[in-house]
C-alpha cells in the first residue's frame, strides 16, 4: 500500500515537471516566433538619403525605397516592418521619435547614429570651402566629441532599445571611409582626405565599442565600400551634389544595396 502510494505520488510529480518544462517550452517558442519584426532606425544613411525613389509620406526624413532597410524587407518578409530611420537624425532624436514601434514583437533591429551628432555636415562643409589648417581643425573638434561626449549619448540609445525591444538582435552599422587616396583628384587636398577618413574610422571605433559593450553587433561597411569611395573611378558614394547638396557625401543606390545591404544580412 505504501508502495502504491509512494508510486501515484512520484508519478504526480513527474506530470507536474514535464507539464511546467512543456508549458515554458512552448511559450518561449510562441515568444520566439512573435519577435520576429523588424524595426529600422537611424538617421540619413540608414533612410536612405543619396539613393533616391524617396517615399512621399517620409517627407524630409527622406526614407528611399533603395535604402537598405527596404531592401531586406522585401527580400525576407518579416512579419512586420517599420522605416522610421530620418535624415540628419542625432541620438535624442531617435530616442524622442524612432522608438516607438520597439517591443516584445522586435526581433530585428538596424540603427546608424552618431555622425550627425560629431557634426558630420559642418565638417565636410567646413573642408570644401574653407582652407586646410581650418578643416583639419574642425576635424580634430568633431574628434574630441567622438571620443568624449558620443559614448554616452550612444548608450542612452543602445539602452532604451535594448529595454524596448528585449528580444530583439541589434545590428548597429557604422560609415565608410570617403575617399580613396593616392590619386589624382579634383577637390579636397589629399591631406584634409585623409583626416576625414581618419575621423570615420575613429567614429566607427567609439560606436563598435558602445555597441559591443551592449551586446550588439556591429556591422562594419569600410569593407565593401573599399575601390568605390569618392576618387576611385567607381564611387558609390557623392561627392558634393551641388544641384542636392543634402545628398552630398551620402551613398548612391549603388552604395546601399552593393555596400550596407550584403553587411546588414551577413550580421542579421
Amino acid at each position: 500500500m505504501r508502495r502504491s502510494r509512494l508510486s501515484v505520488l512520484l508519478g504526480s510529480i513527474l506530470l507536474a515537471v514535464v507539464t511546467t518544462l512543456t508549458g515554458a517550452a512552448t511559450a518561449h517558442a510562441s515568444q520566439q516566433a512573435a519577435a520576429d519584426g523588424y524595426v529600422a532606425l537611424g538617421d540619413s544613411y540608414s533612410s536612405g538619403v543619396g539613393a533616391g525613389s524617396y517615399i512621399g509620406s517620409s517627407g524630409d526624413c527622406k526614407r528611399s525605397t533603395k535604402a537598405y532597410p527596404y531592401l531586406w524587407n522585401a527580400a525576407n518578409s518579416p512579419s512586420s516592418f517599420d522605416f522610421t530611420a530620418c535624415s540628419g537624425a542625432r541620438t535624442d532624436e531617435v530616442l524622442a521619435s524612432q522608438l516607438g514601434p520597439l517591443g516584445a514583437g522586435t526581433g530585428l533591429v538596424s540603427i546608424s547614429v552618431g555622425g550627425n551628432d560629431a557634426g558630420f555636415a559642418d565638417v565636410m562643409t567646413t573642408c570644401v570651402l574653407q582652407s586646410e589648417s581650418a578643416c583639419l581643425s574642425r576635424i580634430n573638434t568633431a574628434r574630441s566629441y567622438a571620443t568624449s561626449t558620443l559614448p554616452g549619448k550612444l548608450d542612452n540609445v543602445y539602452s532604451a532599445i535594448r529595454t524596448r525591444a528585449q528580444n530583439a538582435e541589434v545590428v548597429v552599422l557604422g560609415y565608410p571611409r570617403f575617399y580613396r587616396l593616392g590619386t589624382t583628384c579634383i577637390g579636397l587636398s589629399e591631406a584634409k582626405r585623409a583626416a576625414v577618413n581618419d575621423a570615420a574610422d575613429l567614429l566607427n571605433s567609439v560606436t563598435a565599442q558602445r555597441a559591443n559593450a551592449h551586446g550588439f553587433t556591429f556591422a562594419d561597411v569600410r569593407a565593401p565600400f573599399t575601390g568605390h569611395e569618392i576618387c576611385s573611378g567607381n564611387s558609390w558614394l557623392h561627392s558634393v551634389n551641388w544641384a542636392n547638396i543634402g545628398e552630398s557625401y551620402h551613398p548612391k543606390a549603388a552604395g546601399q544595396s552593393g555596400g550596407y545591404l550584403p553587411a546588414f544580412d551577413s550580421a542579421a
